[in-house]
C-alpha cells in the first residue's frame, strides 16, 4: 500500500508536518510505503479557469501538479494536511485543491472511492470552531471522487512544536495511519 503525505504548510517542520508524518508512521508500521510532498516547496500555479480540463480531461498547466496527479492516482491513500489560517486552508494547500478540478470531469473517475485522510492544525484552542468548514471540505473532496475516511484536527498549535504537547492526539494520528 502506498500512502501519500501532502503537507500544505509554509512551516516545513511545523505542526502540520508533524501531524501528517505521524499518520504516515502509523501506516508504515503496517507495511505501507509512505511518500511525502511539501506543497510549499513546489511550483503549483492556481487554476486559470481555462476549462481545458473539460475538453482534454487533464490540466494543461505545466508545473509540479503534473507529478502530483500521477502520485495521487498511484497512491492508495493520500493524506492532506494544512494549517488553518483566517478560517481556511493555507495558501500553499489551496492551489492543490483547486487543481483537482480535472478529476471531476474525468469520465474514467480515477479517484472514485479512493480513500483520503484530512489533517488540520489551527491556532485557535477550540477544536470545534472550524467543524463546519471541515465538513464543507469533506464535501468538496467527495465531489472530486474521494472517500474521506477521517478528519483529524489539532487545536492550539501556534508555536512550531505545540503539537508535541498533545500526546493523545499524536497517538490517535498514528492509529489512523495503522488502520489505513
Amino acid at each position: 500500500m502506498k500512502v501519500l503525505g501532502l503537507i500544505g504548510s509554509p512551516r516545513i517542520k511545523g505542526n502540520t508536518a508533524k501531524l501528517v508524518k505521524e499518520i504516515l508512521a502509523g501506516a508504515s508500521e503496517n507495511g505501507a510505503e509512505p511518500a511525502v510532498y511539501n506543497l510549499a516547496k513546489m511550483n503549483l500555479s492556481g487554476c486559470n479557469a481555462c476549462s481545458a480540463c473539460l475538453k482534454k480531461g487533464t490540466c494543461i498547466l505545466e508545473d509540479d501538479m503534473q507529478e502530483l496527479y500521477r502520485e495521487i492516482e498511484e497512491a492508495d491513500v493520500p493524506v492532506l494536511g494544512s494549517p488553518v489560517y483566517m478560517g481556511e486552508i493555507s495558501a500553499q494547500a489551496k492551489p492543490f485543491v483547486d487543481r483537482l478540478h480535472p478529476f471531476v470531469h474525468d469520465s474514467s473517475k480515477p479517484l472514485a472511492g479512493k480513500r483520503l485522510v484530512l489533517a488540520y492544525t489551527q491556532g485557535n484552542p477550540n477544536v470545534d470552531i472550524y467543524g463546519k468548514y471541515f465538513e464543507y471540505l469533506e464535501g468538496i473532496f467527495s465531489h472530486v471522487g474521494f472517500d474521506v475516511k477521517c478528519t483529524v484536527a489539532a487545536a492550539g498549535t501556534i508555536g512550531m512544536d505545540d503539537i508535541l504537547e498533545q500526546e493523545e492526539l499524536l497517538v490517535k494520528a498514528r492509529e489512523i495511519g495503522k488502520n489505513l
